[in-house]
């Protein structure tokens, strides 16, 4: 047991080292920071979506934005598609799964949003779905994947692929960039410190 403990722990100790070391993932970081302050500052709003563990993932990050990070301030506008049950299971049964999150893009999105959708395979076909329906909409996007990328690395505006293809190490790198990038941009929009006292 020691031992599964301890490679595991060094698995994503070196997966984290991996990505402190890409040029590529922290430009791409920086970018999404810009993305995100700047359809804030317009009034727009973020919006996350992800199945599974990536659906906590994107619950988590919208009350990140919501809420507050390291310092009490306004609220800023993030909202999961993927927490309410009732609209969930009535696309579900009336259209089907794969459009949960189109129906939700299309009734609450607008230009100058931003979509930020996690998925470790890359292939989820409702986040496929989604993704398509933000570029007929205009709405920017932000996706997290794992190695490959998969069919979201073409349909992304910036498709961040975590150089793994463990599902558990991924989605550690996913909260760790999406807490990054939650950050920087309270404290951008707001002039806060560095970071909590």
């Amino acid at each position: 047991m020691e031992g599964t403990i301890s490679d595991q722990i060094e698995s994503s100790v070196s997966l984290t080292q991996k990505i402190a070391g890409s040029q590529v993932i922290q430009s791409q970081i920086r970018e999404s920071c810009r993305l995100l302050i700047s359809s804030l500052g317009r009034g727009n709003k973020i919006l996350f979506a992800g199945n599974g563990g990536s659906a906590a993932h994107a619950q988590h990050l919208a009350a990140e934005l919501v809420n507050k990070f390291y310092f009490d301030r306004e609220g800023l506008p993030g909202i999961a598609l993927t927490t309410d049950s009732s609209i969930l299971t009535s696309i579900a049964n009336d259209y089907g799964y794969e459009k949960i999150f189109t129906r939700q893009l299309q009734a609450l999105g607008k230009e100058g949003d931003v979509f930020v959708c996690l998925s470790t395979s890359g292939n989820s076909d409702n986040i496929i779905e989604a993704l398509e329906e933000c570029r007929q909409k205009k709405i920017t996007s932000i996706g997290f994947t794992g190695a490959s990328g998969g069919r979201m690395r073409d349909l992304c505006d910036i498709c961040i692929c975590i150089p793994s293809d463990d599902t558990p190490r991924i989605q550690e790198m996913h909260i760790l960039i999406g807490h990054i990038i939650c950050s920087i941009a309270e404290r951008e929009i707001f002039h806060g410190p560095e970071k909590a006292d």
